[in-house]
């Protein structure tokens, strides 16, 4: 069946009861948008405003406005526009007229148009699109989570048949047209303090998507045992439940199968989502597992439309990190001087100069540095001082013996360490997994998997006349690696190994080199990992933290990674 990641927004009440606080909140359905018709994921589009649903005209319907309409649906994007009244005509006022949308906006009510009800159509023109419904996911993909320590097995039968039950729980849609009541025990209830429930209590409601109502049975059964199974499809349910009863362990647990979902949108719309959503239900796990698979993909976030979407406290997490992989640090301040430019007046000065705060000026190549100092970039004109200032250091981190600058290195806590920089200088990548002929131990033809290269010792201009060269291979046999004098005992397998002056530097610079893997066929990045005594073994789907989406048909990049010590 096909995933939609659609992110749902709950509320919950119950006498004085309210969980989520202002930033929580569903917005109200004001500028809410659904599809009339016969699928979910095509239909005409309306739209809520003062408190009834209308209808769009399609005076100016191109695909930057269904591709707004999508993403706020929750589907990756837009695959057509159907204008005139292809799916029927609707009733009732139409709402929207004249639309010009950027393609950006988080809610088709955000683009210009003419003004609320202020139209010269009729239902005849009311428009329509076709979304994208994303990849085929299995949702058989199913894992158990179980916290139950040893309680009794009997307290599942106790909610199962329901006996001495003196608490009531009503689920209703966000939109009351339905309605589910279940009985429970209010003793189990009053474990959870975020519920607030007490002795006198005698009932609750729940306000949730009807699309979550055949998993709320599942998730009450857990509250009793602890134990539950979790697939693709009930994932995004049972966090949000989690998240409204205060149960915390499970939000975690449940929150592993969103992982699964990382690799599986290449316009990054979903993981930012993702992390949003993490972020709104406090759930640092989450949180993490979307900015670690986004630091790996950095380059090519930056340079998708989905870059300029993101929000402050998202771009100030992903800067803070070291894991970002990018062509070099100038890319990355490129990539941000971009954000601030299309973000505007959104993103106030202090928050600029925070962000400025984080760019590792001491690691822009030299040449850059000195091409930067001629810049006119919005950074540049709004932080002259605090730019100015980064380039000198910059400039001083590349001009200054390590001798000179080794008593400031506290000081400058992550400025000098490396992020994973895959510029041409910097990196190998071998894309050959195909299997030499072998005769006596002795190959026939190059092999391709073995690939020799030179680096600078260090990024500081002191050093880059300074090479340190890298042999990067892949062993996919026992025997490969038997004829490289080494002993593997799983496949794939990389090694790299440094040679020439690399141990001249051994007192002052540290190489902690990186792995990269990705399909052959696809840029994004799906494991990072580093090298111990030189060798990298390739997890498998079981202790690999992402799923992998092509085994045996992998990319390496080789990454030299130097710091001073």
């Amino acid at each position: 069946m096909y995933l939609l990641w659609a992110l749902l927004f709950l509320h919950v009440s119950a006498q004085r009861l309210t969980v989520f606080d202002d930033r929580l909140k569903q917005p109200k359905q004001e500028g809410r948008v659904r599809l009339v018709g016969d699928l979910p994921s095509s239909g005409r589009v309306e739209v809520y405003h003062d408190g009834q649903w209308g209808t769009v005209c399609d005076d100016g319907w191109e695909l930057a406005e269904a591709q707004v309409v999508c993403r706020q649906l929750g589907f990756p994007g837009a695959i057509s526009v159907k204008p005139g009244g292809q799916y029927g005509e609707g009733s009732g006022p139409i709402w929207l007229d004249d639309m010009n949308c950027k393609g950006s906006e988080s809610s088709l009510s955000d683009c210009s148009f003419k003004g609320w009800g202020v139209t010269d159509c009729s239902h005849k023109e009311d428009a329509g699109v076709v979304c994208e419904t994303g990849k085929n996911i299995s949702s058989n993909r199913q894992f158990s989570v179980d916290n139950s320590l040893g309680l009794s097995d009997d307290l599942g039968l106790l909610f199962d048949n329901g006996n001495g039950c003196d608490f009531r729980i009503n689920i209703q849609d966000v939109n009351e047209e339905s309605e589910l009541t279940f009985r429970v025990h209010r003793t189990i209830l009053m474990i959870y303090p975020e519920l607030n429930i007490k002795n006198d209590s005698r009932n609750l409601t729940v306000n949730v998507s009807q699309t979550c109502h055949p998993h709320v049975s599942a998730f009450l059964r857990y509250l009793y045992t602890r134990q539950i199974d979790v697939s693709i499809t009930s994932a995004q349910c049972l966090h949000q439940l989690a998240f409204i009863f205060g149960v915390k362990k499970l939000m975690e647990d449940v929150g592993r199968a969103f992982t699964l979902l990382l690799p599986e949108d290449n316009t990054f719309r979903t993981q930012v989502s993702m992390y949003e959503y993490g972020v709104r239900t406090g759930d640092l796990v989450l949180q993490e597992n979307v900015l670690q698979y986004l630091s790996w993909n950095c380059e090519f976030l930056i340079s998708s439309p989905v870059w300029s979407t993101i929000s402050f406290h998202m771009m100030d997490a992903l800067l803070r990190r070291s894991d970002l992989i990018v062509n070099d640090e100038a890319f990355l301040l490129e990539g941000l001087e971009t954000w601030i430019q299309d973000k505007g007046d959104e993103i106030s000065s202090d928050q600029q100069a925070s962000l400025l705060n984080h760019i590792r000026f001491l690691l822009i190549p030299v040449d850059k540095l000195y091409e930067m100092q001629f810049s006119s970039s919005v950074l540049r004109q709004n932080h002259e001082k605090l730019y100015l200032t980064g380039l000198l250091r910059g400039f001083q981190f590349n001009a200054l013996p390590f001798s000179k600058i080794r008593n400031q290195m506290d000081n400058m806590s992550s400025e000098y360490l490396p992020r994973i920089y895959t510029g041409d200088d910097w990196s190998q990548f071998i894309n050959d997994t195909t299997i030499n002929y072998q005769y006596h131990n002795y190959y026939y033809g190059q092999n391709n998997r073995i690939q020799n290269f030179l680096t600078p010792a260090h990024p500081s201009a002191l050093y880059r006349e300074q090479k340190v060269q890298w042999q990067a291979q892949v062993f996919l046999s026992a025997q490969e690696c038997s004829n490289n004098g080494i002993l593997c005992t799983s496949f794939p397998v990389a090694r790299f190994v440094g040679y020439n002056n690399q141990e001249r530097y051994a007192s002052t610079i540290r190489y902690s080199n990186r792995l990269i893997l990705s399909c052959k066929n696809e840029k994004n990045v799906f494991h990072v990992q580093d090298f111990k005594n030189s060798m990298a073994v390739v997890p498998n789907n079981s202790s690999m933290g992402l799923p992998n989406p092509c085994p045996d048909d992998y990319s390496f990049r080789f990454v030299v990674r130097p710091e001073y010590i």
